[in-house]
């Protein structure tokens, strides 16, 4: 009898321990997801255009995307994502990015990845907790500097625009094959229990405390981009 209390304490021990790191893990995920939207914001020259942020439905941030490996190449990271609401910005969703592609490659290199819903079609699909980036339309290395060019199809079609930053530069990056789905660990482990990637992103779900910082930096930087947007329009 002694023993098997013994095992039932080492196992909530563990279970307790193992709960505390999960959150430890999701908390520093998103302090690093809160400075990238930070710095983006702060470097409209070199990052994401004002109206293209200003435009987006939805953000998702990957901070520290592994990509590359030894003859076969890949991309896995854990991230977040938050969709506009009629009361503002939903409490984040947990993702996870993965998928792979055949072909030479040597090395291995972290990126922070950036992920823009443009319209209602890719919107959708974020709601559905899995799709796969691929096909015509679905998305598209996003444009780079102060104004989204003319010319790009960034307001029409493109259901996703994504970004990485690496060594300090923003560029578009290509992610078709990639799988986007819940990222269910994480889900449990900040909002104690598997909840509907839908309903948080709809706003159903209140904010955590350990998301406010991240929440912060999504509200500053759609800010700023509203404020470079307004002022410009004024001075035409």
């Amino acid at each position: 009898m002694k023993k098997l209390i013994v095992l039932l304490l080492m196992g909530c021990l563990g279970n307790l321990a193992w709960a505390g790191e999960q959150k430890k893990d999701v908390s520093d995920r998103l302090q690093m997801a809160s400075d990238v939207l930070t710095q983006m914001a702060s470097a409209p020259d070199k990052g994401i255009p004002e109206e293209v942020l200003q435009n987006a439905k939805c953000i998702a941030v990957v901070p520290h995307l592994l990509k590359g490996g030894f003859i076969f190449g890949g991309k896995h990271g854990r991230g977040m994502a938050t969709c506009r609401t009629e009361n503002g910005w939903s409490a984040p969703a947990f993702i996870s990015v993965g998928g792979g592609s055949a072909g030479l490659q040597i090395g291995v290199e972290g990126v922070d990845l950036i992920m823009l819903i443009m319209n209602d079609k890719g919107m959708q699909h974020l709601l559905s907790s899995k799709f796969q980036i691929s096909g015509e339309g679905s998305a598209a290395a996003g444009p780079v500097g102060r104004h989204a060019s003319a010319g790009t199809d960034w307001k029409m079609e493109t259901e996703m625009l994504t970004y990485s930053r690496s060594k300090g530069i923003f560029a578009g990056l290509t992610l078709e094959g990639a799988v986007v789905q819940q990222d269910s660990d994480s889900t449990t482990s900040v909002y104690g229990r598997d909840v509907a990637f839908s309903s948080v992103l709809q706003g159903k779900v209140a904010t955590p405390d350990i998301a406010r910082v991240f929440m912060k930096a999504v509200a500053d930087a759609a800010h700023k981009a509203r404020e470079q947007e307004a002022r410009e329009g004024n001075n035409k």
